[in-house]
Parts: structure tokens; C-alpha cells; sequence
């Protein structure tokens, strides 16, 4: 058989265009700090999820528009029903929409909920085993078969922003008399908390529909914008801010709005949910059927967006960072626009660039016993990805029955805890202290309780070099 060799400069174009045509090629660099070329479909058959919220035990709760019904969800496991929520009135684009658990959750059980009944759209909160009973934080939010909004997040000063559409009236934005059309802030009881810019719930305003709500690792809140026939947008949001819907759509230059700091076309985006980790906002595209990954600069605008997943999973609704470090992205291709397989609605989950360094641990340290009481806890890394990471403290009990245990240690590298269950922390400077729940302080000999939180890294992410714990 005769054999013919390639010429060099073939073979090097060849690379050249497999490196660009596949972008995951090995060696390449992920920039975002998630591997999409390992993307997995990790929970199938769900009926158009529409928001997420992540459980302390790592589980997530998905509501679903149409069916009213929130679901608990594992990767690899069958979706769970747990809840169904009544007064639901779902056509068109409206429905249960967005929920949310507060880091609370461990000792109050609060689940907050924004939905659509038959005459307005609200927010409320309940417990899973209870969904019946709600206690309404908001009622009278304009609905319609359109531009409902409906997501809402806990932001980083324990406060819940709640995202409206301006309902198919496009004057609702610019009114300040109404909530639709804005984004509104409001104490996890529902009361309006100081420092809000018009003394009401009111938060920003001139927002045509917004869906995705995110903060990055400085506290700045960014949001997702649908636009009408041009431009889709991400705002990053101030207290006060007008952006400018109806007369404004997209960039416009007007000083008496706010510009955005990306703008796609609707066919490119239709953005609705939207995440922040390691330097990244991460945007789920319905029409544009893509995942938009849109790096944020140390002034708080955009460097240039690259699109993911570009057609693989079809309508891309919501997304958000899990306590296990990958990126959820939920489908949503039953909502009588997309294009369904067998599987939808799915969720998919992409994993961080791999960590090369061996997850971290220390030894445990015995501290002040107080008297005869005495615990002892460990410090435990179990997830860590490009600025972030989830880790653990075991408690345990070294001496004679407990009734309270005290956690310190100092962190050596800058970390910082941005969400605790299981116990309450204080942090000042690198100091930080976590003391027991209130159903985890009493602990029989020899028991153990254990912690979870996530935290922020930059540099490095060294362990304490002692954890001490004292006990009564």
C-alpha cells in the first residue's frame, strides 16, 4: 500500500482549525471555569421548570409554571414531588415562577414562591409540609399572559429582590405608583427595608421584563432584560436607576437612563435566568437556545460574552451555581415554544475545570473545655472551583452530654463565607466564629453534628491551621 506523508504546514492548519472548530480540545482553557465539554444530563421529565433554589442537604427545589408543583431534584434520581402550591392561575407566560430558600431555611423552613393567581401575581412563603398555608409578603403585582418577571433571590444583605414585568403595559415601567416594570427589595418578611431609594419596595425602575437576578463577589446586583423586536440586555443595577423602558431599548445614550452593559438581539438571547461565579455571569437563552457566558470587569462592566451549549439542549430557562460547585441549567422546551425530546424538561450540569491540588483538611483541635465539657471539630474542603468553594465543620462531642458548642478559626488566605446551614457564623477580618442551630447545640457523648457553607477565594484557598471549639 503506498503510503504519503502530510506536509508540515498541513498538518499545522489542520490543529489551527480543530482548536477552532472545538474549542475543548485538550489543553484548551475554559475560561469561565466550568468544562462544557463535559455538560451531563443529570434529571429528566420535569414540566417546564421555571425557578431553583438550592436545599441545604445540596438537593435543589424546582418550581414548575404550568403544574404549580415544586419538585426536589438530585442528580441521577427521579424528581420528587414534594409540594404543590394552590391558587396558581397559569396561562401564557405566567404561573408558579420563581422561588427561593433563605439561608435561614435550617431553622425556619421559609420557602418564598412568586406566582401568578387570578387576579395578580404575588410573592408568598410557606413550608413544603404546608404549602396551603401562606403567609403573603406582596399581592397586587399587574399580570397578564405577558411580562409577568417573576424571579426571586436572596441577595447578600439577606434581603429578597423580586424581579416584575411591566404586564403589557408598557407605562407600568416609568410609573413609580405601581410595582410592575421594576425590581423591588423587601425584608424577608415583606416589610420595606431601610435604604430602599423611594421609601416603598421600589428598588430600580424602567425594566420592560425582567427574569435573572445575580451578584457578584462584591455585592453587585446584575439583571436580565428581555427586549421587544432589538435588543436584549443585561443591566448592572443601582438603587434608584431608571433603565429606560418603553423610550429607551438597548443602548441609547440617554443620560437620564442607564445603559446596559451587554445588549444581544432577541434571537441571539431571550434571557431569563442568570448566575455569577468566578468572574462570570452566566445567562440562560430561550429563543437564542444558548448559555451566554459574559465576563465582568473589576469596574463592574462586561468583557466580551461567548455562547455555550449553542443548540444542544434547545430552551435554556434558568441557572444557577450549586452547593456542589457545578453550574445547573434547567430546559425549557415544554412551554409551547420549544421543541421537546422524549427526556424534557431536563437539567443539566456542568462540572469546574478540573482541580489539580488534593482537597484540603485539618487535623482537629481540642479548645477550651469550660469544665469537664468539651468538643472537638474538623475542617473540610468538599468543593472547591475558580473562586469558590463549599466546605464542612464536624462537631463532635468529646466529653459528657452538651448544650452548646462554639466554633474558631482563622481563615489564612482572604477566604470569606458568603452562606452557613447548620450554624450561624460571624466573621471579621480573617477571625471567624460559628456557633451552634438551635436544634444542634445539645449533643449526647461522642455525637457529631455537621456544618456546611460555601465561601469566596481569591489567590489561594489555604485551610486554618487550627480550628478550635468550645462547649457547655
Amino acid at each position: 500500500m503506498l503510503r504519503r506523508s502530510v506536509p508540515p504546514l498541513v498538518v499545522a492548519v489542520a490543529l489551527v482549525l480543530f482548536a477552532v472548530l472545538n474549542p475543548y480540545a485538550a489543553g484548551a482553557k475554559m475560561a469561565s471555569g466550568f468544562d462544557f465539554a463535559r455538560a451531563q444530563v443529570a434529571v429528566t421529565g420535569l414540566q417546564v421548570p421555571w425557578g431553583m433554589a438550592f436545599l441545604p442537604d445540596g438537593s435543589a427545589l424546582v418550581s414548575e409554571r404550568n403544574t404549580a408543583r415544586i419538585m426536589q431534584v438530585r442528580p441521577g434520581a427521579t424528581p420528587v414531588h414534594v409540594a404543590t402550591v394552590p391558587g396558581v392561575s397559569a396561562s401564557g407566560e405566567s404561573g408558579l415562577l420563581g422561588i427561593a430558600v433563605a439561608s435561614t431555611y435550617a431553622q425556619d423552613q421559609w420557602v418564598y414562591a412568586y406566582f401568578t393567581t387570578a387576579s395578580d401575581n404575588r410573592v408568598v412563603r410557606f413550608r413544603l409540609s404546608s404549602a396551603q398555608t401562606q403567609q403573603v409578603l406582596l399581592s397586587g403585582i399587574p399580570r397578564a399572559t405577558i411580562h409577568d418577571g417573576g424571579r426571586i433571590a436572596f441577595g447578600p444583605d439577606g434581603l429578597l429582590y423580586v424581579a416584575t414585568g411591566d404586564a403589557g403595559n408598557t407605562g407600568n415601567a416609568q410609573n413609580l405608583g405601581t410595582p410592575a416594570g421594576k425590581i423591588l427589595r423587601m425584608r424577608p418578611d415583606g416589610g420595606v427595608p431601610p435604604g430602599n431609594p423611594f421609601g416603598t419596595l421600589v428598588y430600580s425602575y424602567g425594566h420592560r421584563n425582567v427574569q435573572g437576578l445575580a451578584w457578584d463577589q462584591q455585592g453587585r446586583l446584575f439583571a436580565t432584560e428581555f427586549g421587544q423586536n432589538t435588543w436584549d440586555e443585561i443591566n448592572a443595577i443601582v438603587a434608584g436607576g431608571n433603565y429606560g423602558w418603553p423610550t429607551c431599548e438597548g443602548t441609547c445614550g440617554n443620560a437620564s437612563f442607564r445603559d446596559p452593559i451587554v445588549t444581544w438581539t432577541t434571537a441571539q438571547a431571550s434571557p431569563s435566568g442568570l448566575a455569577f461565579a468566578g468572574g462570570t455571569l452566566f445567562a440562560a437563552g430561550l429563543r437564542g437556545t444558548r448559555l451566554w457566558t459574559v465576563p465582568v470587569t473589576a469596574a463592574g462592566g462586561a468583557g466580551t460574552p461567548t455562547a455555550e451549549l449553542q443548540g444542544a439542549y434547545g430552551r435554556l430557562r434558568t441557572v444557577g451555581v450549586g452547593p456542589d460547585g457545578w453550574l445547573w441549567i434547567a430546559t425549557s422546551n415544554r412551554d409551547g415554544r420549544g421543541s421537546p425530546v422524549a427526556a424534557d424538561d431536563r437539567i443539566v450540569r456542568v462540572p469546574p475545570v478540573t482541580q489539580t491540588t488534593p482537597t484540603p483538611t485539618v487535623t482537629p483541635t481540642v479548645g477550651p473545655t469550660g469544665g469537664p465539657a468539651g468538643c472537638a471539630a474538623t475542617y473540610r474542603v468538599t468543593s472547591q472551583w475558580q473562586g469558590g468553594f463549599q466546605g464542612e465543620l464536624a462537631v463532635r462531642n468529646t466529653g459528657p452530654a452538651i448544650t452548646s458548642w462554639r466554633v474558631t478559626f482563622a481563615f489564612p488566605g482572604g477566604q470569606t463565607i458568603s452562606q452557613m446551614w447548620g450554624g450561624t457564623h460571624t466573621q471579621a477580618g480573617s477571625n471567624v466564629t460559628v456557633t451552634n442551630a438551635p436544634w444542634n447545640g445539645a449533643l449526647a457523648p461522642d455525637a457529631t453534628t455537621t456544618v456546611g457553607f460555601t465561601g469566596a477565594w481569591t489567590g489561594t484557598n489555604a485551610v486554618p491551621a487550627t480550628v478550635n471549639c468550645a462547649a457547655s
